[in-house]
């Protein structure tokens, strides 16, 4: 492909020898200066120069490494440092989030009570130690008590139920409280999922301070604070961020990475497969998110390296044992029952509701999001956090299902219930003359309990699918994988309790006569919960393989791929059929990230010259002469125009391109030769030749900055349509690119022009891209 091929010569700088004529001049950039090749905050990198830049780099340790032993020992630690970065991301993700899930287990929990041998013990932890807890009444023992208990001396009773009631309002106050002030005042980055704008940083984009140490400190307190408070949101987008935040300061410390911005965002793509996987316990999901989901570039190599720190950080997490289980997750489930082909019908119908439900969320949420940012809403912060908690914890607190954590809510909706199980959901009237094995219970007809969990779950069900529209987006960290899988789970096990009451009356019906025979075990309502809550986070995210493996992971069950399969295409085709954007996606074009998605099709018969600028009416392009221009001129035009560079052509007349020179570099270049060059003024002529001008005598000495001009840009002709224009800035990662006619400078065209080219074709507002 002969645009890959131009990647190793792009931006490749040519060295020039000693100048004749003119003193005693140097090439200035001979001597490396601080921050050439770094970029100012909010561009976009270059991708093929950062890759010509790691190609010339390697290639100079690979020559020296011949030289003597020191160099080849320096070459095999270079060699090494990707892998000693992997494991320490690795490390430290896994840390954070055994810390991070103990913490909350803890703090949730505090909301009701608190244990009087340890204060810093969970309900679960206090009870484990008691020996005077019985079987029937596991939650209840002596050690751990209400707040009723402990301020009053009430367990029952109606005033008992206000003080709990109150409390429970008070702490989620006090947790959210705490969270958006920590947010604002130190690390504003540290709030919404991260994503969005990971996304956009791995595709290219600098967006300074996101990745630092403050906002991973800040983000991994207060996400415990929120996902505590009871807010309708989940831990697992922000665990990308955290673990993205991990990567940037491991790279931080390895020069290979920390000066080239297209090596660091290798170690960003393996650092979010890493936070998948400790979210999950998935880690082959891990790497198959940040493939499919996340990143933009991902060649082998980086495949290799997200799998071994996804591994590392899934063996942390699991060494820490924060649920006391071994598992890696609070919802980890085996079923024992196979699936049917019948059940294919109703699995295919969660996936229809999880395409409407993400079809419904996306909507709501920018709508609400947009709302936010355009009117007086968005300049209350904290009080927003304050209310929509508020409102949540007062409506939360009468229904069992949405007072406990969500994920505790999955675990129970995801259980197959067993012969020891004590949920509202399993209490079934037993048949006295059974006589079968504990694990292999036969379906039986649904008991009180389980139609008043079923009620309680339609309200609970309402209740997440509104307040999650208005939870996600505010200035506190809140994920969307937890919270849609609830809204999943719960359609799903109701649905999966209906079928199983159905084939239990009326097991002589056609449909269920095949497989369902009176006395067996024939439907698992905690599958359909699974496959309900795999739709659901699909229609949200669009996500499809690495979704199904990650489900398939929590599961440790390779049974149920199809069931899993069927629902996420189904719900990904109904969710496509009313728009093609993920919540991700919609995040970023509601912010103006300057992204280029490459699943979006242009299909429009436009041409380079119709979106090129200057337009027609448009003043001419401003450009640098080869050897014509004096300093102060180049100053003046860089002082009077905010472009990111400037071509450089062999005369005005002419036009005649000659190479590309960026803006910051010129900068840099022209600063630094004032400070060290002896003899340039004001009106010291730059040139960009291997030769100086033929200059007066008495004229001052000249400035030679042919090396911080880029050589080969990529250039276009007038002609080309903007398809292939399009797909050269997905494909290679362009900042901009030169529209010539026969060698003849015609305009330019930047990233920016080609996202607002596209907006307008698909009749959205074009100034709607923000960013530069």
């Amino acid at each position: 492909m002969p645009g890959l091929e131009l990647k190793n010569g792009v931006t490749s700088m040519v060295n020039a020898g000693a100048m004749s004529g003119s003193g005693n001049l140097m090439d200035f950039l001979d001597e490396p200066f601080p921050d050439v090749g770094t970029y100012e905050d909010f561009h976009t990198i270059d991708w093929l120069r950062e890759k010509s830049r790691d190609t010339d780099r390697h290639r100079k340790i690979t020559s020296k490494s011949k030289e003597s032993i020191w160099e080849f020992i320096k070459s095999l630690l270079d060699a090494w440092s990707g892998w000693v970065v992997m494991l320490l991301i690795g490390l430290l993700a896994g840390t954070l989030a055994g810390v991070i899930d103990l913490a909350v287990d803890w703090m949730t929990d505090l909301k009701e009570g608190v244990c009087l041998s340890a204060f810093w013990y969970s309900h679960e932890q206090c009870c484990w130690t008691s020996n005077e807890t019985t079987f029937e009444d596991r939650d209840k023992c002596p050690l751990w008590q209400k707040w009723s208990e402990l301020l009053v001396n009430q367990s029952e009773g109606a005033s008992a139920y206000i003080l709990n009631y109150l409390m429970y309002i008070l702490w989620a106050l006090l947790f959210a409280f705490l969270a958006v002030s920590l947010v604002r005042v130190f690390a504003p980055y540290a709030c919404g999922s991260g994503i969005p704008e990971i996304k956009t940083i791995l595709s290219g984009f600098i967006i300074r301070g996101y990745l630092g140490k403050w906002t991973l400190l800040i983000k991994t307190v207060t996400l415990v604070l929120v996902v505590s408070s009871g807010l309708s949101l989940g831990k697992e987008g922000p665990l990308v961020h955290v673990a993205c935040c991990c990567g940037n300061f491991f790279s931080s410390l390895f020069s290979k990475y920390s000066k080239n911005e297209g090596k660091r965002r290798e170690v960003l793509s393996a650092a979010a497969a890493a936070g998948v996987s400790v979210a999950f316990g998935a880690p082959i999901g891990g790497v198959l998110f940040s493939l499919e989901e996340v990143s933009y570039y991902f060649p082998l190599k980086t495949l290799w390296r997200s799998f071994f720190a996804a591994l590392v950080a899934a063996f942390t997490l699991r060494s820490i044992n924060p649920f006391g289980n071994s598992r890696l997750v609070l919802f980890y489930v085996e079923y024992h029952t196979p699936w049917y082909m019948a059940e294919l019908f109703p699995f295919i119908l969660l996936g229809v509701f999880g395409g409407l439900w993400g079809t419904l969320f996306i909507r709501g949420n920018i709508a609400w999001c947009r709302r936010r940012k355009t009117t007086r809403l968005g300049k209350y912060p904290v009080l927003e956090v304050i209310v929509v908690t508020a409102v949540t914890a007062i409506i939360a607190y009468p229904n069992p299902y949405t007072r406990r954590s969500t994920s505790e809510l999955i675990s129970e909706l995801f259980n197959d219930c067993g012969a020891l199980e004590s949920s509202q959901l399993c209490d079934y009237i037993n048949d006295p003359n059974m006589t079968r094995p504990v694990d292999d219970i036969p379906d039986r007809p649904a008991g009180v309990g389980v139609y008043t969990a079923m009620w309680q779950l339609a309200l609970a069900l309402v209740f997440k699918i509104v307040i999650t529209i208005f939870t996600f987006g505010m200035k506190i960290p809140s994920g969307l994988f937890i919270p849609s899988m609830a809204v999943g789970a719960m359609a799903g096990r109701m649905v999966g309790i209906g079928v199983e009451q159905l084939a239990y009356h009326h097991h002589d019906w056609i449909v269920f006569r095949n497989w369902c025979r009176p006395g067996a075990d024939c439907v698992t309502p905690g599958l359909y919960a699974m496959v309900g809550a795999a739709a659901c986070l699909g229609g949200v995210t669009r996500m499809t393989v690495s979704l199904v493996v990650i489900m398939f992971e929590l599961t440790g069950g390779l049974e149920y791929i199809v069931p899993l399969m069927a629902a996420a295409v189904t719900s990904k085709w109904v969710a496509d059929a009313f728009g093609k954007e993920g919540i991700y996606e919609a995040h970023i074009h509601l912010n103006g990230y300057p992204f280029l998605d490459v699943k979006d099709e242009f299909t429009h018969r436009t041409l380079a010259t119709d979106v090129m600028r200057p337009r027609r009416g448009e003043p001419p392009l401003s450009v640098l002469t080869q050897d014509s221009m004096t300093v102060e001129d180049v100053e003046t035009l860089i002082k009077e125009t905010d472009y990111n560079g400037f071509p450089v052509v062999v005369s005005r007349d002419s036009e005649r391109l000659i190479g590309f020179a960026q803006r910051r570099e010129l900068i840099l270049a022209i600063k630094n030769a004032r400070q060290r060059q002896e003899g340039i003024v004001s009106n010291s002529i730059m040139y960009f030749t291997e030769e100086p001008p033929e200059l007066p005598a008495n004229s001052p000495h000249p400035l030679k900055l042919r090396r911080v001009l880029n050589l080969s840009p990529f250039t276009v002709t007038d002609h080309t349509p903007m398809e292939t224009v399009v797909d050269i800035f997905r494909k290679l990662g362009l900042r901009q690119c030169l529209v010539t006619r026969s060698g003849r400078l015609l305009g330019i065209i930047t990233k920016k022009d080609v996202l607002r080219h596209m907006a307008q074709m698909a009749n959205q507002d074009p100034e709607s891209i923000m960013f530069n």
